[in-house]
């Protein structure tokens, strides 16, 4: 049986990297994976998501409403945008970072209050976490994706940490490594 998870957030977050580890990290367990390519305006600040499809044999990428078992959002308002995308029996992890869009960045519109008590009121299985002060500690502000997959993770019994810290080792650039090991234990701790 085929899994999918959906990687959503904002332009300039990281999502690319984070689906290449993911991807690399599925590979290296044998599955077949399939990963879309980016949806939506990758320039910074335009929504976006990336579909990882994995199993014995995948087709296609792509991921229908109600069928992704994990929603990783690196961004409230992402999250809300695409939980229809969720299994009913699937889960959430939402940073809790807001970044604003154009509209409220223009002074159109107000960033809305009660983002992730909507999606859990929804009965989504939400978990949140702060990934932006992890990643500060673990060395910088862009290692948010990277605490964002040691999150999701921890939620994957079926794929070993050895095998996430991997698939790090292999698409992280040398000279970013460790402060990215330690953003991903950090994620992974919570």
């Amino acid at each position: 049986m085929n899994k999918s998870i959906m990687i959503v957030g904002v332009g300039g977050q990281g999502t690319l990297l984070a689906s290449r580890i993911l991807g690399a990290a599925l590979l290296d367990c044998g599955y077949d994976v399939k990963v879309s390519e980016v949806h939506g305006m990758s320039q910074r600040g335009g929504s976006v998501v990336t579909y990882v499809r994995w199993g014995e044999k995948v087709a296609s990428p792509i991921i229908e409403k109600g069928e992704a078992d994990i929603i990783l959002a690196f961004e409230q308002l992402e999250a809300a945008r695409w939980l229809e995308y969720l299994k009913p029996d699937g889960k959430i992890i939402v940073n809790t970072q807001q970044m604003d869009p154009m509209p409220v960045v223009m002074g159109a519109a107000e960033y809305p209050e009660g983002v992730i008590d909507a999606i859990r009121a929804a009965g989504a299985d939400v978990e949140t976490l702060d990934a932006l002060p992890m990643a500060v500690e673990a060395g910088t502000a862009k290692a948010v994706n990277v605490v964002l997959i040691g999150a999701m993770a921890k939620n994957m019994a079926d794929v070993d940490k050895e095998v996430w810290l991997k698939a790090l080792r292999e698409s992280v650039p040398a000279k970013f490594l460790d402060l990215n090991l330690k953003a991903f234990e950090m994620g992974y701790s919570i």
